[in-house]
């Protein structure tokens, strides 16, 4: 009875109020056959030292030692074990909602110098701690954008994420906005011949991805140039927040959506993940979320409160600019750590380190395939086409321990076998090296492009 609480006797008289003999009685119209009438088919229970023993040996189980070339929006980096022994702290595990700045200040604060850390990165004015992911948080910038301008057409390159796409035609098709995607050029970047042909004065904004879904970075101030021309927002969505240490941050947009899982926050199976939207000041009213803001008390001493809230839970629910981001300040307060631990120097010594290692691992694996993009600028991504299947190629690293790229076939069938691979700080020459060991046993051709 640990887990209800509740005597004998209480449930006798909880029985009595509504009029029911016993507990059978009160469940008597569900048939006998839903009901059940005997113990759970479970093991029995165990000591606590028997289940220590048992996640122990359960954790033998998984695979170990894999060496991961895998990227597309979620990436292996370095943790500083002081993360964890910081956000475990109770003053901040235990906190959801800072709804009262005078004894949420340590929360705060956090948001607050997590929003300061986004602007100076992105080259935005203003920034939130308050969206899911960055699939949300790019929809979401969009329908920020919609609002923004009154318009409701919606262009998104076909370079961004997948699935960013997918959960942004989502929202569009329930919000009745008009979207359609612009393809990319035989560059890997956006084709901006087509989309001076597809933009429009209905156009609300343009959506891209830098460093794209390929890993390649895009030519922000001419799509802006194009975007703006036509009375359009420019949106940029980051992936890959690391990029920023050494990538030139997007100041010709709008509005920035980025995804910080980089930033310290644990792959995790696939979140919990932190989103951000940062722009100009000019947007703050419109931008879903929670903004915290600098302020001083009565006797003159700083201090921090909520200085926007614009969800269902604080305004009308009809005039929220969201009703589903929620406080992301527990992750957030992750990279914060990560930002500060590393500081200016570090993180873009932490970006060089990552492009290096993916221009080995593309030069390498390259001379066994076809290195799609190659004269285009990138990150720590690349495209890689061989002439075995990827499903072949992937299923023959795996014996040596090694997770391959990413096959585009679902998304990208036109490059035929290609595969997304990535390459970050943590992946060592020696992993490349047997990558492309194994890659050269299939007598792939090099090829160029």
């Amino acid at each position: 009875m640990r887990y209800l609480p509740k005597s004998d006797a209480e449930r006798e008289a909880m029985l009595h109020e509504i009029g029911a003999a016993s507990i059978d009685d009160l469940f008597s119209v569900i048939p006998d056959e839903y009901r059940l009438n005997g113990d759970l088919r479970i093991p029995p229970q165990m000591g606590e030292s028997e289940i220590v023993d048992h996640f122990k040996a359960a954790s033998l189980r998984n695979a170990n030692g894999y060496a991961s070339f895998l990227g597309a929006g979620a990436y292996r980096h370095y943790r500083p074990v002081i993360i964890d022994s910081l956000v475990q702290r109770g003053e901040f595990l235990t906190s959801y909602t800072p709804y009262q700045p005078e004894i949420t200040q340590g929360t705060l604060q956090a948001i607050f110098e997590f929003q300061t850390m986004i602007c100076e990165l992105t080259g935005m004015d203003i920034a939130n701690a308050s969206m899911y992911d960055g699939s949300t948080g790019a929809a979401e910038a969009v329908m920020m954008a919609v609002r923004v301008t009154g318009r409701d057409g919606v262009l998104v390159a076909r370079t961004v994420h997948p699935e960013y796409r997918e959960v942004m035609h989502t929202y569009a098709q329930h919000q009745g906005h008009d979207a359609g995607e612009v393809n990319y050029g035989p560059d890997g970047r956006l084709d901006l011949a087509a989309l001076e042909q597809s933009i429009s004065e209905e156009t609300a904004c343009v959506l891209v991805q830098s460093p794209n879904f390929f890993g390649v970075v895009e030519d922000i101030p001419a799509i802006a140039e194009i975007a703006h021309k036509k009375g359009a927002l420019l949106i940029v969505s980051i992936a890959e927040a690391v990029s920023l240490g050494i990538v030139r941050p997007p100041v010709e947009a709008d509005i920035v959506s980025m995804e910080a899982q980089s930033f310290g926050v644990a792959l995790s199976y696939g979140g919990p993940y932190c989103g951000v939207i940062a722009a100009k000041e000019k947007y703050l009213r419109q931008m879903p979320g929670r903004l915290a803001g600098e302020t001083k008390d009565s006797e003159g001493r700083r201090g921090f409160v909520l200085t926007l809230s614009t969800r269902e839970q604080h305004i009308r629910r009809e005039k929220a600019t969201s009703n589903i981001c929620t406080n992301q300040a527990l992750v957030a307060l992750m990279a914060t750590i990560f930002l500060t631990v590393y500081g200016k120097q570090g993180m873009r010594d932490l970006a060089v380190q990552n492009l290096a290692k993916a221009k080995y691992a593309a030069d390498t694996l390259g001379a066994h395939g076809e290195l799609l993009f190659k004269n285009t600028p990138r990150f720590h991504e690349f495209v890689l086409k061989t002439d075995e299947l990827p499903e072949t190629l992937l299923t023959r690293l795996l014996p040596k321990k090694i997770i391959g790229g990413l096959s585009l076939k679902k998304w990208y069938p036109e490059l035929g076998n290609a595969t997304l691979w990535c390459a970050t700080e943590l992946t060592t020459k020696a992993q490349i090296d047997a990558a492309a060991t194994v890659i050269a046993e299939a007598g792939v051709t090099t090829a160029t492009w």
